[in-house]
């Protein structure tokens, strides 16, 4: 039986990722968190968001550190993971998470020379991610496309 655990997000980072290094062997991992819009406005007409956290590691973990800040727009992908861990009060905490294989820089830094990059965000230009769905999709009487 085959399974299937794949995420795809686009959003914004909250604050600046946090670089650490596992202590038993050294292993570069990053922690973020990405505020995702919700497709639809809610009853004041507001979009919310969700915070999702983010993990990286290895060799990706240290390029996100080096070169996100926050408020940067990435498309991220990856696997949604679960664990759970014993606070030292005995209580079990649980823990969701998205494990990114790939990190997408979808915007340019604020300041181009703070951020060391120069010409390598060359030629990206500013990408509107602000979808528009239609609210009255799945209405009786609506075609459906397949």
């Amino acid at each position: 039986m085959k399974t299937l655990n794949k995420v795809i997000l686009i959003g914004r980072l909250t604050k600046d990722p946090e670089l650490r290094f596992t202590p038993a062997n050294g292993v570069a991992v990053t922690t973020f968190t990405l505020a995702v819009d919700r497709p639809f406005l809610n009853q004041k007409g507001e979009r919310e968001a969700d915070f999702i956290p983010v993990v990286v590691w290895r060799k990706l973990a240290e390029t996100c550190a080096n070169n996100l800040k926050k408020g940067r727009l990435v498309g991220v992908s990856g696997r949604l993971q679960v664990r759970s861990y014993d606070t030292p009060g005995g209580q079990r905490r649980w823990v969701t998470e998205v494990v990114a294989d790939e990190v997408q820089f979808l915007d340019r830094p604020k300041s181009e020379q703070d951020s060391g990059l120069g010409d390598a965000n060359e030629g990206i230009e500013d990408i509107d991610f602000d979808f528009n769905f239609d609210e009255n999709i799945g209405e009786e009487g609506d075609d459906v496309p397949f």
